[in-house]
């Protein structure tokens, strides 16, 4: 202890009479300028004069003509300095025998142990060193030095890291210290293998005036400044000020940096690298911020320990919050203290940005009681709000990270910035978010009654001004959304949640006691903010314009959504729908994350009451003309792009709604029906009117933008709308927008896109007569996109019966059935209808049957009972099977989800269930087993009047026509090489088209037996002569076509023959 005591005196006083190399000479010194060099006065020009000799003296790698004229100029500033001589004579040594000598002396010292007395460089010492060096020639004071030198260098490889100061009376002695220093700086130039700079440098910090001796020795080589502080870093201490090595290795490192200040930010740079020396980093930032002397800005020291705690770096965190720890743990807080020096800075930084001045406002606030004296602080300039919300985050993370416990000073300035007013600006708003996030997290700033007062007029003053700022800043994520969030987080008691709000809006991870937040919850729930107070506040915040994700922060939604999760509109009966309604048809891409989270919690509390002793306590749904609303451009066809009020992205998020309100309600029937309640469903006309397809369609190239809207959509549509996802026309979907479409819309023309639907439809009225107008204005339209050609739906199958008149032409109907096609992949359902309506038979006198969408669905079979004629005409009999495969899969659907309605008509009364337990079920079982009674039914119906349409008619057979003949006069039909026009007009014709009917068929029948097989063992034993024709004639085709598919035919081939054998020999034991 007597040691450290005496080294703390030491260092202390030590230096403080001495002349260091200022930064104007270090740096003529490093670029060599001699003008410079020749302008320094004596005392400063003594100090580099070993570098300077040498250089005057030794032969020089550069011989260009201008070095020749700069030496000449040194030789000149040396003539009449008298320490020259002897600079010189030091030099004329014999510095071989010299290094020699050492490397004998240290091999003797590691044989006889560091602390022999022994010495070849220095033998019968009669005198002190300081007497022997003053009456010693040049080269016994270089050995008196590099004995010296060595002995210690010696003992420090021997310490293991731990610190001792060596008294030295040749580095001591006040009367030769620049002798002593020349010795030095000559050793270390002319023996750098023996003496490397950063061992020298490592053994100087050691002894008294250490620092001075270091900053000569840097000065005369200064190319290795960076080595040696470096090296000084690395091996010194993980926290300085802990130890008096620390604190001597960190002061001759400043006195580096400020004799050469350019490279200190690089210094600093090195101890944060290397974890090393954290004292040393903040006096450096310390000497950096007196020196710059920015007003208005954020500091480097603010921004150099806010990088350091709220870095990525969690080994640099550690560090530095250690260091905090550590020097609050000293008792020793005085003004040397680099920890109290960082703490004065910041503190008067602080208080350079509060303005003095009362305001005039505040005082009409402030409660009566309070005392007149309060400093009341106010009026943040705008200048200095940047700054300010600076100054507190690193507050947050030096209290929350680091540890450090405020003063009472120190708290009560922060507490006064906290509580200013900033002006309206968005670095304002932050200000505001950054300081109430402080008040939450350290709430041990606000200790008196007074500070308290003081905060809840802030607080109040936040609610009033909360519109103000957000309508003058122009951000829509204020801080009143925020104090809305945390009252509602109060008021269902989620600390937790306020915590990580906390974390999130500070923009570090602390830790906050939840028990530390109870007199703020008080505060909240009780003075400020009501629980009735908020869901009637909530209701009345302006929803956020064209929300997406690019608006970051805390918003509205965020407030309605935790509301709508802890039941408070419900239970305070305030409506919330048309607020919701209009944040939906407020928003556009890219997709905010906490939008399907709303709707989905806001259909729950339209389903699920608040609670059982109130079924009624539940939130009103949107009603269906606001949806219809939210679609109005996309319904009407005519001009989709131009009509839309609304954005893509409300229309799929409305969609979404309907769609899992309606499935949630399904899935919640028999708990709503143990409730006695049914909440109101969609009806099936609105859901007509949504442009589903077109939609889902328009979502698919957004994917990127929507996040997981597109991938829930689809699965609610496959679950509830499973015609709307049919492969086939995923298919065809990807063939339309793919590469060919986007070639062909290159062609398009002015004429192509002049056509109307009026001009369509007169072409049509002309058909009998002529067809060029009708096929040239047709062959024009497969140009246009699927939404292009929406408004010629109505006349394109309005027209579709023309086409079944003999005589049109083929191209004209595989045209028409091409569009068809494109249509179906944007509204499907709506014109299937209007198709199946247009190709009914026309029986004079009888008046056609509109039929609906509810009226195909409940009976698929509607849509064979068209006109005979489109059974021979293959283009629009795949049109047809298409329809009837979509509605099979539609009538499943409805069949599931009126089960699913009506599941409790059927279920008996408690009174008739008495004594019968276990049969509760029976009914629903039985509905189940009828409904798939019911389908095969229908399926089995729809396959046999296909196989009945597959087969020649009356008309047909009269003229020859025999099915089992179909595979030879088809085969002979295709590799004729010259077949009779006749013919084709003919027979021949009349074969092909029954054959390619027949192909398309199959086709589908194919699929419904691999989708279910029952269906073929069903229909196998119900009309067992048509199918066999019909598939063999099927397999012929298919042969005959040379398909690639062989697995394919084969198992058919191997599935017609079993069962033709089966059924014969069936027959025949009969």
């Amino acid at each position: 202890m007597k040691v450290l005591g005496a080294g703390l005196t030491v260092m202390m006083t030590e230096c403080t009479s001495l002349q260091f190399v200022s930064p104007f000479a270090f740096e003529a010194m490093q670029k060599v300028d001699v003008v410079r060099l020749a302008s320094l006065s004596d005392p400063e020009l003594r100090l580099l004069l070993p570098c300077l000799v040498r250089m005057a003296l030794c032969a020089p790698a550069d011989q260009s003509q201008s070095w020749a004229q700069d030496k000449k100029l040194i030789l000149r500033l040396l003539s009449g300095v008298e320490a020259v001589n002897s600079i010189v004579a030091l030099l004329s040594v014999d510095f071989h025998a010299l290094e020699q000598d050492a490397s004998k002396e240290q091999q003797l010292r590691h044989k006889l142990g560091g602390g022999s007395g022994e010495s070849i460089l220095v033998s019968q010492l009669q005198h002190g060193l300081t007497l022997e060096f003053e009456h010693s020639d040049s080269p016994r004071r270089l050995r008196l030095v590099l004995s010296e030198l060595l002995a210690i260098m010696n003992k420090v490889s021997e310490s293991n890291g731990e610190f001792f100061f060596k008294s030295s009376e040749l580095f001591e002695s006040p009367v030769y210290l620049e002798e002593a220093a020349d010795v030095l700086c000559i050793l270390q130039a002319e023996l750098p293998s023996l003496l490397p700079i950063v061992d020298v440098a490592e053994a100087l910090l050691h002894v008294r005036n250490g620092a001075w001796f270091l900053c000569l020795l840097v000065a005369n080589v200064p190319d290795s400044f960076n080595e040696v502080c470096r090296g000084l870093i690395k091996n010194g201490e993980r926290q300085d000020e802990e130890s008096l090595g620390g604190r001597r290795r960190t002061d001759a490192l400043r006195f580096l940096c400020k004799m050469n200040p350019s490279q200190a930010l690089k210094v600093r740079g090195m101890v944060v690298e290397e974890c090393h020396l954290p004292g040393l980093g903040v006096a450096l930032t310390l000497d950096h911020t007196k020196n710059e002397a920015c007003e208005d800005g954020v500091s480097d020291l603010v921004c150099f320990v806010s990088g350091l705690l709220l870095g990525t770096n969690a080994k640099v965190r550690t560090w530095f919050g250690t260091f905090i720890r550590n020097g609050q743990q000293r008792k020793r807080e005085n003004s040397s203290s680099v920890l109290w020096q960082m703490r004065r800075q910041l503190l008067l930084e602080l208080m350079g940005i509060l303005p003095t001045v009362r305001s005039t406002r505040i005082a009409e606030e402030a409660d009566v009681e309070m005392e007149p004296n309060v400093s009341v602080y106010s009026g943040l300039k705008e200048e200095h709000v940047v700054k300010a919300s600076a100054l507190l985050r690193l507050y947050c993370a030096l209290m929350g990270i680091a540890g450090l416990k405020p003063t009472e000073e120190e708290a009560e300035q922060l507490l006064q910035l906290m509580t200013s007013r900033p002006p309206a600006t968005p670095a304002g708003v932050r200000f505001v978010s950054l300081s109430f996030c402080m008040l939450l997290a350290f709430s041990t700033l606000v200790s008196t009654p007074e500070q308290e007062q003081l905060m809840v007029i802030w607080l109040s003053w936040m609610i009033k001004e909360e519109a103000y700022f957000e309508s003058t800043s122009g951000v829509s994520a204020s801080f009143g959304e925020m104090l809305l969030l945390v009252a509602m987080y109060f008021h269902s008691n989620q600390l937790s949640a306020i915590i990580d709000l906390v974390c999130s809006t500070l923009g570090m991870k602390i830790v906050i006691k939840p028990s530390s937040l109870s007199r703020m919850k008080t505060i909240f729930t009780q003075e400020i903010f009501t629980e009735q107070v908020v869901t009637a506040h909530a209701v009345r915040v302006p929803v956020t314009s064209n929300l997406s994700a690019n608006i970051t922060g805390f918003l509205p939604i965020h407030c309605i959504y935790q509301l709508l999760r802890s039941r408070s509109f419900t239970k305070h009966k305030v409506s919330i729908k048309d607020w919701i309604y209009r944040q939906l048809c407020e928003t556009s891409t890219p997709l905010h994350p906490q939008l399907l989270p709303l709707i989905d919690v806001y259909i729950n509390s339209i389903l699920t009451p608040a609670s059982k002793s109130n079924p009624e306590a539940t939130n009103q749904p949107v009603t269906e003309q606001e949806i219809l609303n939210v679609f109005q451009g996309v319904i009407g066809g005519d001009s989709i792009r131009l009509n839309q009020r609304f954005s893509i992205t409300a229309q799929l998020l409305v969609l979404y709604y309907v769609l899992s309100y309606e499935e949630a309600l399904l899935a919640n029937t028999k708990t709503l029906a143990a409730m006695q309640r049914k909440p109101k469903s969609y009806s099936s006309s609105l859901m007509d009117q949504i442009p589903i397809k077109f939609l889902i369609r328009q979502a698919q190239g957004l994917q990127q933008e929507l996040g997981g809207l597109h991938s829930a959509l689809l699965r609610l549509l496959a679950t509830n709308y499973p015609h709307l996802c049919i492969v086939d026309d995923w298919i065809c979907e990807e063939e339309i927008t793919g590469t060919d479409a986007l070639l062909r819309r290159m062609l398009l023309t002015n004429n192509a896109k002049n056509h109307s639907p009026k001009q369509l439809q007169e072409a049509f009225s002309a058909v009998p007569v002529s067809y060029t107008q009708v096929m040239q204005i047709l062959e024009h339209l497969t140009l246009l996109s699927a939404s292009e050609l929406i408004p010629y739906a109505e006349v394109l199958t309005s027209n579709m019966n023309q086409l079944l008149n003999s005589g049109v032409p083929r191209r004209i109907l595989q045209t028409v059935n091409k569009l068809w096609m494109v249509l179906n992949t944007v509204m499907p359902r709506r014109l299937w209808v209007m198709t199946v309506n247009a190709l009914q038979p026309s029986i004079k006198f009888v008046r056609q049957q509109k039929y609906t969408q509810n009226d195909l669905m409940i009976d698929p079979l509607i849509v064979l009972r068209c006109d005979q004629r489109v059974h021979r005409c293959p283009p629009l009999m795949d049109i047809t099977l298409h329809m009837l495969n979509g509605y099979l899969l539609a009538s499943k659907a409805y069949l599931s989800a009126h089960l699913k309605e009506t599941a409790e008509q059927d279920r008996p009364s408690q009174n008739n269930t008495i004594g019968l337990v276990g049969q509760t079920d029976a009914p629903e079982v039985t509905r189940e087993e009828l409904k798939n009674a019911l389908l095969a039914a229908q399926d089995s119906a729809a396959v046999q009047i296909l196989l009945e349409i597959c087969l020649p008619t009356e008309e047909e057979k009269a003229r020859g026509v025999n099915p089992d003949s179909l595979p030879r006069n088809v085969q002979s039909v295709i590799t004729a090489s010259s077949p009779n026009k006749e013919m084709e007009e003919g027979e021949d014709n009349l074969l092909c088209n029954l054959r390619e009917v027949q192909c398309l068929i199959c086709c589908l029948l194919h699929q419904m037996y691999i989708a279910d097989p029952n269906i073929a063992k069903l229909v196998h034993f119900q009309v067992f002569h048509l199918c066999t024709s019909v598939w063999i004639s099927y397999l012929s085709l298919l042969h005959s076509q040379n398909l690639r598919n062989r697995y394919l035919l084969s198992s058919c081939s191997l599935t017609c023959v079993s069962s033709m054998h089966y059924r014969s020999h069936s027959v025949w034991l009969a």
